[in-house]
């Protein structure tokens, strides 16, 4: 083979030219400490890299992401910690409180002292960090308790990225802390009339042949007494007893959110404890314990934790007028309002019919002419506070223990399994001080009418945005179709109470009523008024014309007052009761619960008392302090996931940082050069270089005349 001298000189500058890039990458390589400047350099290299850096770019966040929100967990579980140990210093007070000992100006003082707590419990529950609000949900910049106690915020989650897909919670909403649930809680509810021996208080009457005293004294009610202690009786002969039946008209509601009636029949040699057998077994086999506390008041408690269902009403009735009909015996117990609940008018002969009131809320009946409130359970007018008529009965779905949403159905609230068929009365007078009267029949189709004028409307549904509260006029399946009794909505209920309230009925009624007609209604009427459920899952108007409106409102089943056989089922709905007063229950309103305690207090309440005209429905010391236990315990489970949620994320921060260490280290083996190794391999390139260019140089002095 010939070789040429272009084909030498080719060679050699390949070789020296490739020689000379090893040296340069070598060079770079020691210089920079990377093995590559470029992806081209090496693309397996690069590859690894860029996987690196995007790990390690990860867990930079996690661990950012983890800090944050542990900084946000801790001052959580801190500001919870200090809920709790204001609470416990409350509850020494009030402890204190209900010392019999302790004068009435003591207890003014410790009742401000207890003001001063509530006002620091706000200011907890109002705190920030830089400027973002620790318990309004994801409404950080909300402030999350308002000037009367109410919740602003809303129920989100605030969750930290700690890797992909995983997420952590943080944060304690408002909502979970000061309107949560308590499922280990049993519902505990207690009548609020005290129950006096008329025995020790009429002796010389009725017992005037064994009394060792004639003076009356105020003797509570025990399991052991007689009905004839707890009714009463005209004479000590307890052998003529026999025509002398009292009668005891109980509703409420059961642990699952059935609703009951049942009329219980007594003589006067059974005792109380019958009595609160027969209640017991009202609600269910073994469902509730019914016992009496110390003033003579039933107090019921749920078997079952975790329902706020539970509910009661009971009032009693005896006819001493034993030659006629007994009066006390009826199918309705509006009857009974012709009775008497002064036993000295009985004594009299001024009126023999005799009515027990078990309670008194102090509520005003949508029938002027009920005189014994005791008889009255739910047809009553919404409380009026201002602009405001305000119900007292939360709205709670029974499947999932849940308050009411305008978009929940009223069969899912109600105590049955259908409300085709049910009649609800909607009475009072309007914003403009008129009255109004209107029946709402639930069925196919479901109606209501203006019974002032007799003109009646289908019930439509209509396309309500309950986050702006108008009507959107968007039409969705189903509207403009007359609804069915079990599809009618809360929102559909609230439209007819706001139209009512406001006057602001259809203009074309049935026949010819159309659904365009009964959204323009609506939207006029939503000028006027507000109808809406709080955050408890209670009803309420508001006028939007008057700070002080001129409306009043009564809403309830019309067959609330019947007891007419068989009794299959109570009240489809009940919105303001004079209803049993709750001691405990799962659901939490942490501020109106505080400020109820304190006022007990402040009035000097050991216990409930109905017969006391100012706030009636108040808890009483004694119950207050059960009250504030229940709350303590919801609170201090908080605080206990808010240091779980610390102590997730601390872990979540060392280990990113433990991980953002070992990427990296991996990352120098993949990337950062050996620079032993680097300087051993330039000068093994030094070396080869050099003896390339000695071989060059003896090449070149090769030539023929060396051969001759």
């Amino acid at each position: 083979m010939r070789v040429t001298a272009g084909s030498f000189y080719n060679n050699i500058y390949g070789e020296n030219n490739k020689i000379n890039k090893q040296l340069f990458d070598v060079n770079k390589q020691i210089s920079s400490g990377m093995k590559i400047q470029y992806a081209h350099d090496n693309p397996g290299v690069f590859i690894d890299t860029l996987r690196l850096d995007d790990e390690i770019t990860t867990l930079t966040q996690v661990k950012s992401s983890a800090q944050s929100a542990y900084k946000f967990s801790t001052q959580t579980d801190s500001t919870i910690g200090d809920i709790v140990k204001t609470l416990e210093t409350m509850k020494v007070k009030m402890v204190n409180a209900a010392n019999d000992t302790q004068s009435d100006s003591s207890k003014q003082a410790i009742a401000k002292e207890l003001r001063g707590l509530q006002d620091h419990l706000m200011t907890l529950a109002n705190t920030s960090i830089g400027g973002q609000f620790l318990f309004s949900g994801t409404a950080m910049t909300q402030k999350p308790i308002d000037a009367n106690g109410d919740y602003q915020g809303n129920d989100q989650s605030l969750q930290a990225f700690l890797g992909s897909g995983v997420k952590q919670k943080y944060n304690i909403s408002g909502n979970d802390l000061f309107l949560g649930n308590e499922s280990n809680i049993y519902r505990s509810i207690t009548t609020n009339v005290s129950q006096l021996s008329l025995t020790s208080l009429y002796p010389s009457i009725m017992n005037n042949l064994n009394a060792t005293t004639t003076s009356p004294q105020d003797v509570y009610i025990t399991p052991e007494n007689t009905i004839r202690d707890l009714m009463g009786d005209t004479d000590a002969d307890t052998t003529n007893d026999s025509g002398k039946t009292s009668y005891f008209y109980i509703q409420g509601t059961k642990t699952n959110g059935d609703t009951f009636k049942q009329k219980i029949s007594l003589s006067m040699d059974a005792t109380v404890n019958d009595l609160m057998r027969e209640v017991s077994d009202a609600y269910g086999s073994d469902q509730v314990d019914v016992t009496l506390n110390a003033r003579g008041q039933i107090q019921i408690t749920d078997k079952i934790n975790g329902s706020s269902k539970l509910d009661f009403h009971m009032v009693g009735a005896v006819d001493f007028d034993t030659s006629g009909t007994d009066k006390a015996d009826t199918t309705d117990i509006s009857d009974l309002q012709a009775g008497t609940t002064d036993f000295k008018n009985v004594l009299s002969g001024s009126n023999t019919l005799y009515i027990k009131e078990f309670i008194k809320s102090g509520l005003t009946s949508s029938n002027p002419a009920d005189t014994i409130q005791g008889l009255v359970y739910d047809q009553l007018n919404f409380t009026k506070d201002g602009a405001k008529l305000i119900s007292n009965v939360a709205q709670i779905t029974n499947s999932t223990n849940e308050y009411a949403t305008a978009s929940s159905k009223l069969v899912d609230v109600s105590g049955m399994t259908t409300v085709d068929g049910r009649v609800m009365a909607l009475k009072g007078t309007n914003i403009n001080g008129t009255a109004y009267d209107v029946s709402i029949l639930l069925g196919t189709p479901s109606t209501f009418t203006d019974n002032l004028t007799g003109n009646a409307y289908n019930i439509y549904g209509t396309a309500f945005d309950d986050t702006i509260g108008v009507t959107t006029g968007v039409k969705e399946a189903g509207e403009g179709i007359p609804s069915k009794a079990d599809e009618i909505t809360y929102r559909q209920l609230m439209d007819i109470v706001n139209m009512a309230v406001t006057d602001s009925y259809p203009t074309v009624p049935n026949p010819g009523n159309d659904p365009i007609d009964y959204d323009s209604a609506i939207t006029n009427a939503n000028k006027l008024g507000k109808v809406s459920l709080t955050s408890d899952g209670k009803l309420s108007f508001e006028d939007l014309t008057h700070s002080t409106t001129s409306a009043e409102l009564a809403l309830y089943d019309t067959t609330t007052s019947s007891f007419f056989p068989p009794l299959i089922s109570g009240n489809a709905l009940s919105f303001q009761a004079n209803n049993a007063i709750t001691i405990s229950d799962p659901k939490k309103n942490f501020f109106a619960e505080i400020d109820a305690m304190i006022k007990s207090i402040e009035e000097g309440k050991t216990y409930p008392d109905g017969n006391e005209p100012n706030d009636p429905r108040n808890l009483g010391i004694q119950n207050a302090i059960q009250k504030l236990d229940d709350l303590s315990d919801h609170v201090s489970k908080l605080q206990t996931q808010a240091g779980t949620y610390s102590q997730v994320l601390q872990a979540s921060s060392d280990r990113s940082d433990l991980l953002i260490v070992s990427t990296k280290i991996l990352q120098s083996d993949v990337v950062d050069t050996d620079i032993a190794e680097a300087t051993l391999r330039m000068q093994q390139l030094s070396l080869n270089y050099q003896a390339l260019l000695a071989n060059i140089s003896k090449v070149s002095q090769l030539s023929l005349v060396n051969y001759l």
